[in-house]
Protein backbone atom coordinates (compact mmCIF):
# COMPACT_ATOMS: atom_id res chain seq x y z
CA UNK A 1 0.00 0.00 0.00
CA UNK A 2 2.60 3.04 0.84
CA UNK A 3 4.70 1.64 -2.09
CA UNK A 4 1.67 2.60 -4.47
CA UNK A 5 0.85 5.72 -2.78
CA UNK A 6 4.29 6.48 -3.26
CA UNK A 7 4.15 5.31 -7.22
CA UNK A 8 1.02 8.05 -7.27
CA UNK A 9 2.54 10.81 -5.61
CA UNK A 10 5.69 10.28 -8.10
CA UNK A 11 3.19 10.70 -11.26
CA UNK A 12 3.78 13.47 -13.11
CA UNK A 13 0.89 12.89 -15.71
CA UNK A 14 1.17 16.25 -17.31
CA UNK A 15 4.80 16.10 -17.77
CA UNK A 16 6.75 14.28 -20.68
CA UNK A 17 10.12 13.20 -20.81
CA UNK A 18 11.94 13.40 -23.54
CA UNK A 19 15.27 11.98 -24.21
CA UNK A 20 17.62 12.57 -26.78
CA UNK A 21 19.86 9.21 -27.81
CA UNK A 22 22.49 8.90 -29.79
CA UNK A 23 24.95 5.17 -29.48
CA UNK A 24 24.65 5.16 -25.91
CA UNK A 25 21.88 2.16 -24.99
CA UNK A 26 23.31 1.27 -21.96
CA UNK A 27 23.94 4.95 -20.69
CA UNK A 28 20.06 5.16 -21.60
CA UNK A 29 18.65 1.81 -19.61
CA UNK A 30 20.88 3.33 -16.79
CA UNK A 31 18.52 6.64 -16.63
CA UNK A 32 15.34 4.57 -17.04
CA UNK A 33 16.43 2.27 -14.46
CA UNK A 34 17.28 4.78 -12.16
CA UNK A 35 13.79 6.42 -12.88
CA UNK A 36 12.42 3.23 -12.15
CA UNK A 37 14.05 2.84 -9.12
CA UNK A 38 13.14 5.76 -7.68
CA UNK A 39 9.31 5.40 -8.49
CA UNK A 40 9.66 8.46 -10.59
CA UNK A 41 6.79 8.50 -14.10
CA UNK A 42 5.67 10.70 -16.51
CA UNK A 43 2.86 10.58 -18.45
CA UNK A 44 4.98 9.80 -21.65
CA UNK A 45 8.77 8.87 -22.14
CA UNK A 46 9.35 9.89 -25.28
CA UNK A 47 13.21 8.66 -26.38
CA UNK A 48 14.38 10.59 -29.42
CA UNK A 49 17.28 8.61 -31.64
CA UNK A 50 20.00 10.21 -34.00
CA UNK A 51 20.34 7.31 -36.27
CA UNK A 52 22.31 5.39 -34.04
CA UNK A 53 23.88 2.24 -34.60
CA UNK A 54 21.96 -1.25 -35.40
CA UNK A 55 23.22 -2.45 -32.18
CA UNK A 56 21.95 0.54 -29.99
CA UNK A 57 18.36 0.79 -31.93
CA UNK A 58 17.97 -3.10 -31.08
CA UNK A 59 19.15 -2.93 -27.74
CA UNK A 60 17.17 0.23 -27.50
CA UNK A 61 13.94 -2.01 -29.02
CA UNK A 62 14.26 -4.71 -26.55
CA UNK A 63 13.98 -2.00 -23.16
CA UNK A 64 10.40 -2.32 -24.28
CA UNK A 65 10.25 -5.50 -22.07
CA UNK A 66 10.91 -3.57 -18.93
CA UNK A 67 9.83 0.24 -20.01
CA UNK A 68 7.21 1.50 -21.13
CA UNK A 69 8.83 4.73 -23.87
CA UNK A 70 8.03 5.84 -27.23
CA UNK A 71 11.11 5.69 -29.73
CA UNK A 72 11.37 7.78 -32.58
CA UNK A 73 14.06 7.34 -35.02
CA UNK A 74 16.03 8.82 -38.17
CA UNK A 75 17.15 6.88 -41.08
CA UNK A 76 20.21 9.86 -41.14
CA UNK A 77 22.07 11.51 -38.51
CA UNK A 78 21.21 14.77 -38.50
CA UNK A 79 22.26 16.46 -35.41
CA UNK A 80 21.38 17.32 -32.02
CA UNK A 81 18.60 20.01 -33.60
CA UNK A 82 16.69 17.74 -35.64
CA UNK A 83 17.16 15.09 -32.73
CA UNK A 84 15.53 17.80 -30.04
CA UNK A 85 13.05 18.84 -32.50
CA UNK A 86 11.17 15.66 -33.42
CA UNK A 87 11.15 14.23 -30.15
CA UNK A 88 9.64 17.80 -28.63
CA UNK A 89 6.94 17.54 -31.70
CA UNK A 90 5.68 14.68 -30.37
CA UNK A 91 5.35 15.66 -26.98
CA UNK A 92 1.51 15.48 -26.17
CA UNK A 93 1.38 17.06 -22.23
CA UNK A 94 1.12 20.52 -20.87
CA UNK A 95 5.45 20.24 -19.56
CA UNK A 96 8.26 18.95 -20.84
CA UNK A 97 11.12 17.47 -18.56
CA UNK A 98 14.57 17.12 -20.97
CA UNK A 99 17.39 15.01 -20.56
CA UNK A 100 20.07 13.93 -22.35
CA UNK A 101 20.91 9.69 -22.01
CA UNK A 102 23.97 10.22 -19.88
CA UNK A 103 22.28 11.90 -16.90
CA UNK A 104 21.52 9.95 -13.77
CA UNK A 105 18.93 11.85 -11.52
CA UNK A 106 20.24 11.48 -7.72
CA UNK A 107 18.06 11.16 -4.71
CA UNK A 108 17.53 14.60 -4.17
CA UNK A 109 15.83 15.33 -7.75
CA UNK A 110 12.63 14.46 -7.13
CA UNK A 111 12.07 16.50 -4.52
CA UNK A 112 13.36 19.30 -6.57
CA UNK A 113 11.65 18.45 -9.49
CA UNK A 114 8.19 18.17 -7.51
CA UNK A 115 8.82 22.14 -6.31
CA UNK A 116 10.08 22.66 -10.24
CA UNK A 117 6.63 21.78 -11.42
CA UNK A 118 4.76 23.44 -9.06
CA UNK A 119 6.20 27.26 -9.70
CA UNK A 120 5.70 26.61 -13.47
CA UNK A 121 1.70 25.51 -12.94
CA UNK A 122 1.59 29.07 -10.28
CA UNK A 123 3.69 31.12 -12.44
CA UNK A 124 2.71 31.53 -16.52
CA UNK A 125 5.77 33.70 -16.75
CA UNK A 126 8.86 30.89 -16.15
CA UNK A 127 9.44 29.66 -19.56
CA UNK A 128 12.18 26.94 -17.98
CA UNK A 129 13.55 25.78 -14.65
CA UNK A 130 17.17 24.08 -14.87
CA UNK A 131 18.48 21.69 -12.66
CA UNK A 132 22.18 21.05 -13.61
CA UNK A 133 25.11 23.10 -14.77
CA UNK A 134 29.07 23.20 -15.08
CA UNK A 135 28.78 26.87 -13.38
CA UNK A 136 26.98 28.75 -11.39
CA UNK A 137 24.67 31.26 -13.36
CA UNK A 138 26.28 34.76 -12.81
CA UNK A 139 22.99 36.83 -12.29
CA UNK A 140 20.73 35.20 -9.70
CA UNK A 141 17.90 36.64 -7.37
CA UNK A 142 17.10 34.48 -4.82
CA UNK A 143 13.42 32.98 -5.23
CA UNK A 144 12.38 29.69 -3.29
CA UNK A 145 13.51 26.20 -2.19
CA UNK A 146 17.09 26.88 -3.47
CA UNK A 147 16.12 28.12 -6.55
CA UNK A 148 16.81 31.45 -7.71
CA UNK A 149 15.87 33.68 -10.50
CA UNK A 150 17.92 33.96 -13.98
CA UNK A 151 18.06 37.73 -14.47
CA UNK A 152 19.35 39.19 -18.05
CA UNK A 153 22.16 41.85 -17.27
CA UNK A 154 21.71 42.88 -20.83
CA UNK A 155 25.64 45.10 -21.26
CA UNK A 156 27.29 43.19 -18.24
CA UNK A 157 30.61 41.61 -19.77
CA UNK A 158 30.48 38.43 -17.71
CA UNK A 159 30.08 36.01 -20.82
CA UNK A 160 28.19 33.28 -19.05
CA UNK A 161 24.93 35.48 -19.05
CA UNK A 162 23.88 33.94 -23.18
CA UNK A 163 23.21 30.35 -20.89
CA UNK A 164 19.51 31.34 -19.74
CA UNK A 165 18.93 28.62 -21.51
CA UNK A 166 20.95 25.40 -21.55
CA UNK A 167 20.52 21.82 -23.09
CA UNK A 168 21.59 20.17 -19.61
CA UNK A 169 18.24 18.92 -17.96
CA UNK A 170 15.00 21.20 -17.67
CA UNK A 171 11.74 21.54 -17.25
CA UNK A 172 9.26 23.85 -19.73
CA UNK A 173 6.61 24.46 -21.26
CA UNK A 174 5.20 22.10 -24.14
CA UNK A 175 4.86 25.57 -25.73
CA UNK A 176 8.35 26.62 -25.98
CA UNK A 177 8.94 26.18 -29.99
CA UNK A 178 6.09 28.57 -29.92
CA UNK A 179 7.66 30.77 -27.93
CA UNK A 180 11.25 30.64 -29.33
CA UNK A 181 11.37 28.83 -32.33
CA UNK A 182 12.32 25.26 -33.42
CA UNK A 183 15.89 24.33 -32.69
CA UNK A 184 18.81 25.29 -35.70
CA UNK A 185 19.68 22.06 -37.42
CA UNK A 186 22.40 21.26 -39.69
CA UNK A 187 24.66 22.62 -37.34
CA UNK A 188 26.81 21.76 -34.73
CA UNK A 189 25.34 20.77 -30.97
CA UNK A 190 27.35 23.71 -29.47
CA UNK A 191 25.89 26.22 -32.00
CA UNK A 192 22.75 24.84 -31.86
CA UNK A 193 22.44 25.32 -28.31
CA UNK A 194 23.62 28.99 -28.63
CA UNK A 195 21.29 30.00 -31.14
CA UNK A 196 18.65 28.81 -28.75
CA UNK A 197 20.26 30.64 -25.78
CA UNK A 198 20.35 33.98 -28.27
CA UNK A 199 16.82 33.24 -29.44
CA UNK A 200 15.34 32.31 -25.80
CA UNK A 201 17.18 36.29 -24.60
CA UNK A 202 15.82 37.89 -27.30
CA UNK A 203 12.18 36.49 -27.06
CA UNK A 204 12.38 37.56 -23.36
CA UNK A 205 12.80 34.02 -21.58
CA UNK A 206 12.36 34.03 -18.00
CA UNK A 207 13.46 31.16 -15.94
CA UNK A 208 14.75 29.75 -12.51
CA UNK A 209 18.57 28.08 -11.65
CA UNK A 210 18.74 25.55 -8.89
CA UNK A 211 21.55 26.97 -7.05
CA UNK A 212 23.01 23.83 -5.80
CA UNK A 213 23.51 22.59 -9.42
CA UNK A 214 25.61 19.48 -8.90
CA UNK A 215 23.79 17.84 -6.05
CA UNK A 216 20.68 16.79 -8.73
CA UNK A 217 21.84 14.96 -11.43
CA UNK A 218 25.54 13.50 -12.42
CA UNK A 219 26.73 13.57 -15.31
CA UNK A 220 28.27 9.84 -16.59
CA UNK A 221 30.29 8.70 -19.65
CA UNK A 222 31.81 5.28 -19.13
CA UNK A 223 34.54 4.50 -21.00
CA UNK A 224 32.26 2.19 -23.44
CA UNK A 225 30.20 4.72 -24.00
CA UNK A 226 31.45 7.90 -23.95
CA UNK A 227 30.74 11.64 -24.56
CA UNK A 228 29.75 11.87 -28.95
CA UNK A 229 30.38 16.05 -28.57
CA UNK A 230 33.58 17.10 -30.06
CA UNK A 231 34.66 20.33 -29.34
CA UNK A 232 37.38 22.33 -31.21
CA UNK A 233 40.86 22.36 -29.59
CA UNK A 234 40.80 26.61 -28.90
CA UNK A 235 37.36 26.50 -27.06
CA UNK A 236 39.29 24.03 -24.44
CA UNK A 237 42.64 25.48 -24.40
CA UNK A 238 44.23 26.62 -21.15
CA UNK A 239 47.05 29.00 -22.57
CA UNK A 240 46.77 31.65 -21.46
CA UNK A 241 47.37 34.30 -24.65
CA UNK A 242 44.30 31.86 -25.98
CA UNK A 243 42.19 32.43 -23.00
CA UNK A 244 42.08 35.88 -23.20
CA UNK A 245 41.76 35.98 -27.11
CA UNK A 246 38.56 33.39 -26.31
CA UNK A 247 36.95 35.45 -23.62
CA UNK A 248 37.19 39.18 -25.95
CA UNK A 249 35.70 37.84 -28.73
CA UNK A 250 33.32 36.32 -26.77
CA UNK A 251 32.47 39.88 -25.59
CA UNK A 252 32.01 41.13 -28.58
CA UNK A 253 30.26 38.11 -30.40
CA UNK A 254 27.88 37.32 -27.48
CA UNK A 255 26.53 41.61 -27.45
CA UNK A 256 26.84 41.56 -31.05
CA UNK A 257 24.29 38.58 -31.64
CA UNK A 258 21.99 39.88 -28.35
CA UNK A 259 21.53 43.31 -29.66
CA UNK A 260 22.09 43.77 -33.26
CA UNK A 261 22.04 40.56 -35.13
CA UNK A 262 18.02 40.08 -33.97
CA UNK A 263 17.36 37.08 -36.33
CA UNK A 264 15.52 35.28 -33.52
CA UNK A 265 13.47 38.11 -32.23
CA UNK A 266 9.51 36.44 -33.04
CA UNK A 267 6.61 38.60 -32.75
CA UNK A 268 4.38 38.87 -29.55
Amino acid sequence: MLDRKMAESNLFSDVSLLITHYNRSSSLERLLQTLKDQQISFGEIIVSDDASQPLHLDYIKSLHNKFDFTLITTPVNKGLGNNINKGQAAVKTPYLLYIQEDFVPLPKFLGAFKDALQFMRERSELDIVRFYAYSSFPYLKPFQKGFSEMLYQPWYLETQKIYMYSDHPHLRRSTFAERFGTYTEGIKSDKTEYKMCVSFIQNNGKGLFYNDFSSLLSQENSSAEPSTVKRANWRQSSNPLVAMVRSVYRVFKYNYDLHVDTRFKRPR
